[in-house]
């Protein structure tokens, strides 16, 4: 009882610091997390947006367990470091091909031999270490995640930590604004779409992970830079609750907007935004991250 009694004064002080500082709580003692995870506390989070998108209503609210979540997106080299442990090949691989935006014809296009080493194809540069693994399937994500022993978010999971478990209703995870100071804060499509990125923020395509900083909780490119596959199942917030059985032409959710997003027709990187793919489609604009459940006396303290 005692230390279940610590633990909760532990959570109090820490919103209350960063309520006056500005700093991300700590996880309650005696909860660490893992290498390369922050601590997402639980918490009561409205999900969606009224002045969104049909797909980003109605809004409802969810309660959130506490859990541990990836600082970043998966990079290459940690990919990597699951296939030279596992020898596993991804879906792009197998089937031989994957899509590729076109910014001449500003079109997608699928292209023979793109897969994560070479996500514009194998004519093209190849996949940085320090940038998002891309060009991996739903599936594959899923693949990765049993072998790190973690899992991927659900969606209400992602949006409670994109608004900092504290039900923040700021545009995006970071606040209001695109460029701050005349600071780009995300990994984004700067000039007309389509056509040619003009590159403001430094990039035309991934960036490297955190180089546009990180949120209160200390995560990084919870907006832009690459999309991010989720554990759900993409439906409609009204058909919540309701019976569903998926089909060869359901799709699964996706978080965070990508480098390829632009307010004049996606707007991807607003913390309530959705996007949705098949679970074996891949694309060199996504990604995942995953999360960990915290160790069951830890959740229950």
């Amino acid at each position: 009882m005692l230390a279940a009694l610590v633990a909760v004064a532990a959570f109090a002080a820490g919103w209350w610091l960063m309520a006056r500082t500005g700093r991300a709580p700590l996880a309650p003692p005696p909860v660490a997390a893992p290498g390369g995870m922050v601590y997402v506390p639980g918490g009561s989070t409205r999900i969606g947006a009224e002045d969104g998108l049909p797909i980003e209503r109605p809004v409802f609210t969810a309660e959130v367990a506490p859990f541990f979540m990836d600082t970043h997106p998966v990079t290459v080299a940690q990919f990597r470091q699951f296939v030279d442990a596992t020898a596993y090949v991804t879906e792009a691989e197998r089937l031989g091909d994957a899509a590729v935006y076109d910014s001449g014809s500003g079109g997608w296009r699928l292209v023979a031999g793109a897969d994560w080493r070479h996500p514009r194809g194998p004519s093209a540069t190849a996949a940085v270490d320090d940038h998002p693994v891309t060009q991996v399937s739903w599936n594959d994500a899923v693949a990765y995640a049993g072998w790190a022993g973690k899992r991927l978010p659900t969606e209400v999971e992602w949006e409670h930590a994109a608004r900092n478990a504290r039900d923040s209703r700021d545009r995006y995870a970071w606040g209001d604004a695109l460029v701050e100071d005349g600071r780009h804060r995300a990994n984004t499509w700067q000039g007309a779409f389509p056509g040619r990125d003009s590159g403001e923020d430094g990039y035309r395509s991934t960036s490297p992970v955190g180089a546009f900083g990180t949120t209160e909780l200390g995560l990084a490119d919870m907006g832009g830079n690459v999309w991010e596959w989720t554990a759900d199942w993409f439906r409609p917030y009204a058909e919540r609750g309701r019976p569903f059985e998926p089909g060869p032409a359901s799709e699964k959710s996706q978080r965070g907007g990508s480098f390829m997003c632009h307010p004049s027709y996606c707007h991807g990187y607003r913390v309530s935004a959705r996007s949705h793919s098949t679970p074996d489609s891949a694309f060199f604009h996504v990604g995942f991250r995953l999360v960990k459940d915290l160790p069951a006396a830890d959740a229950g303290a």
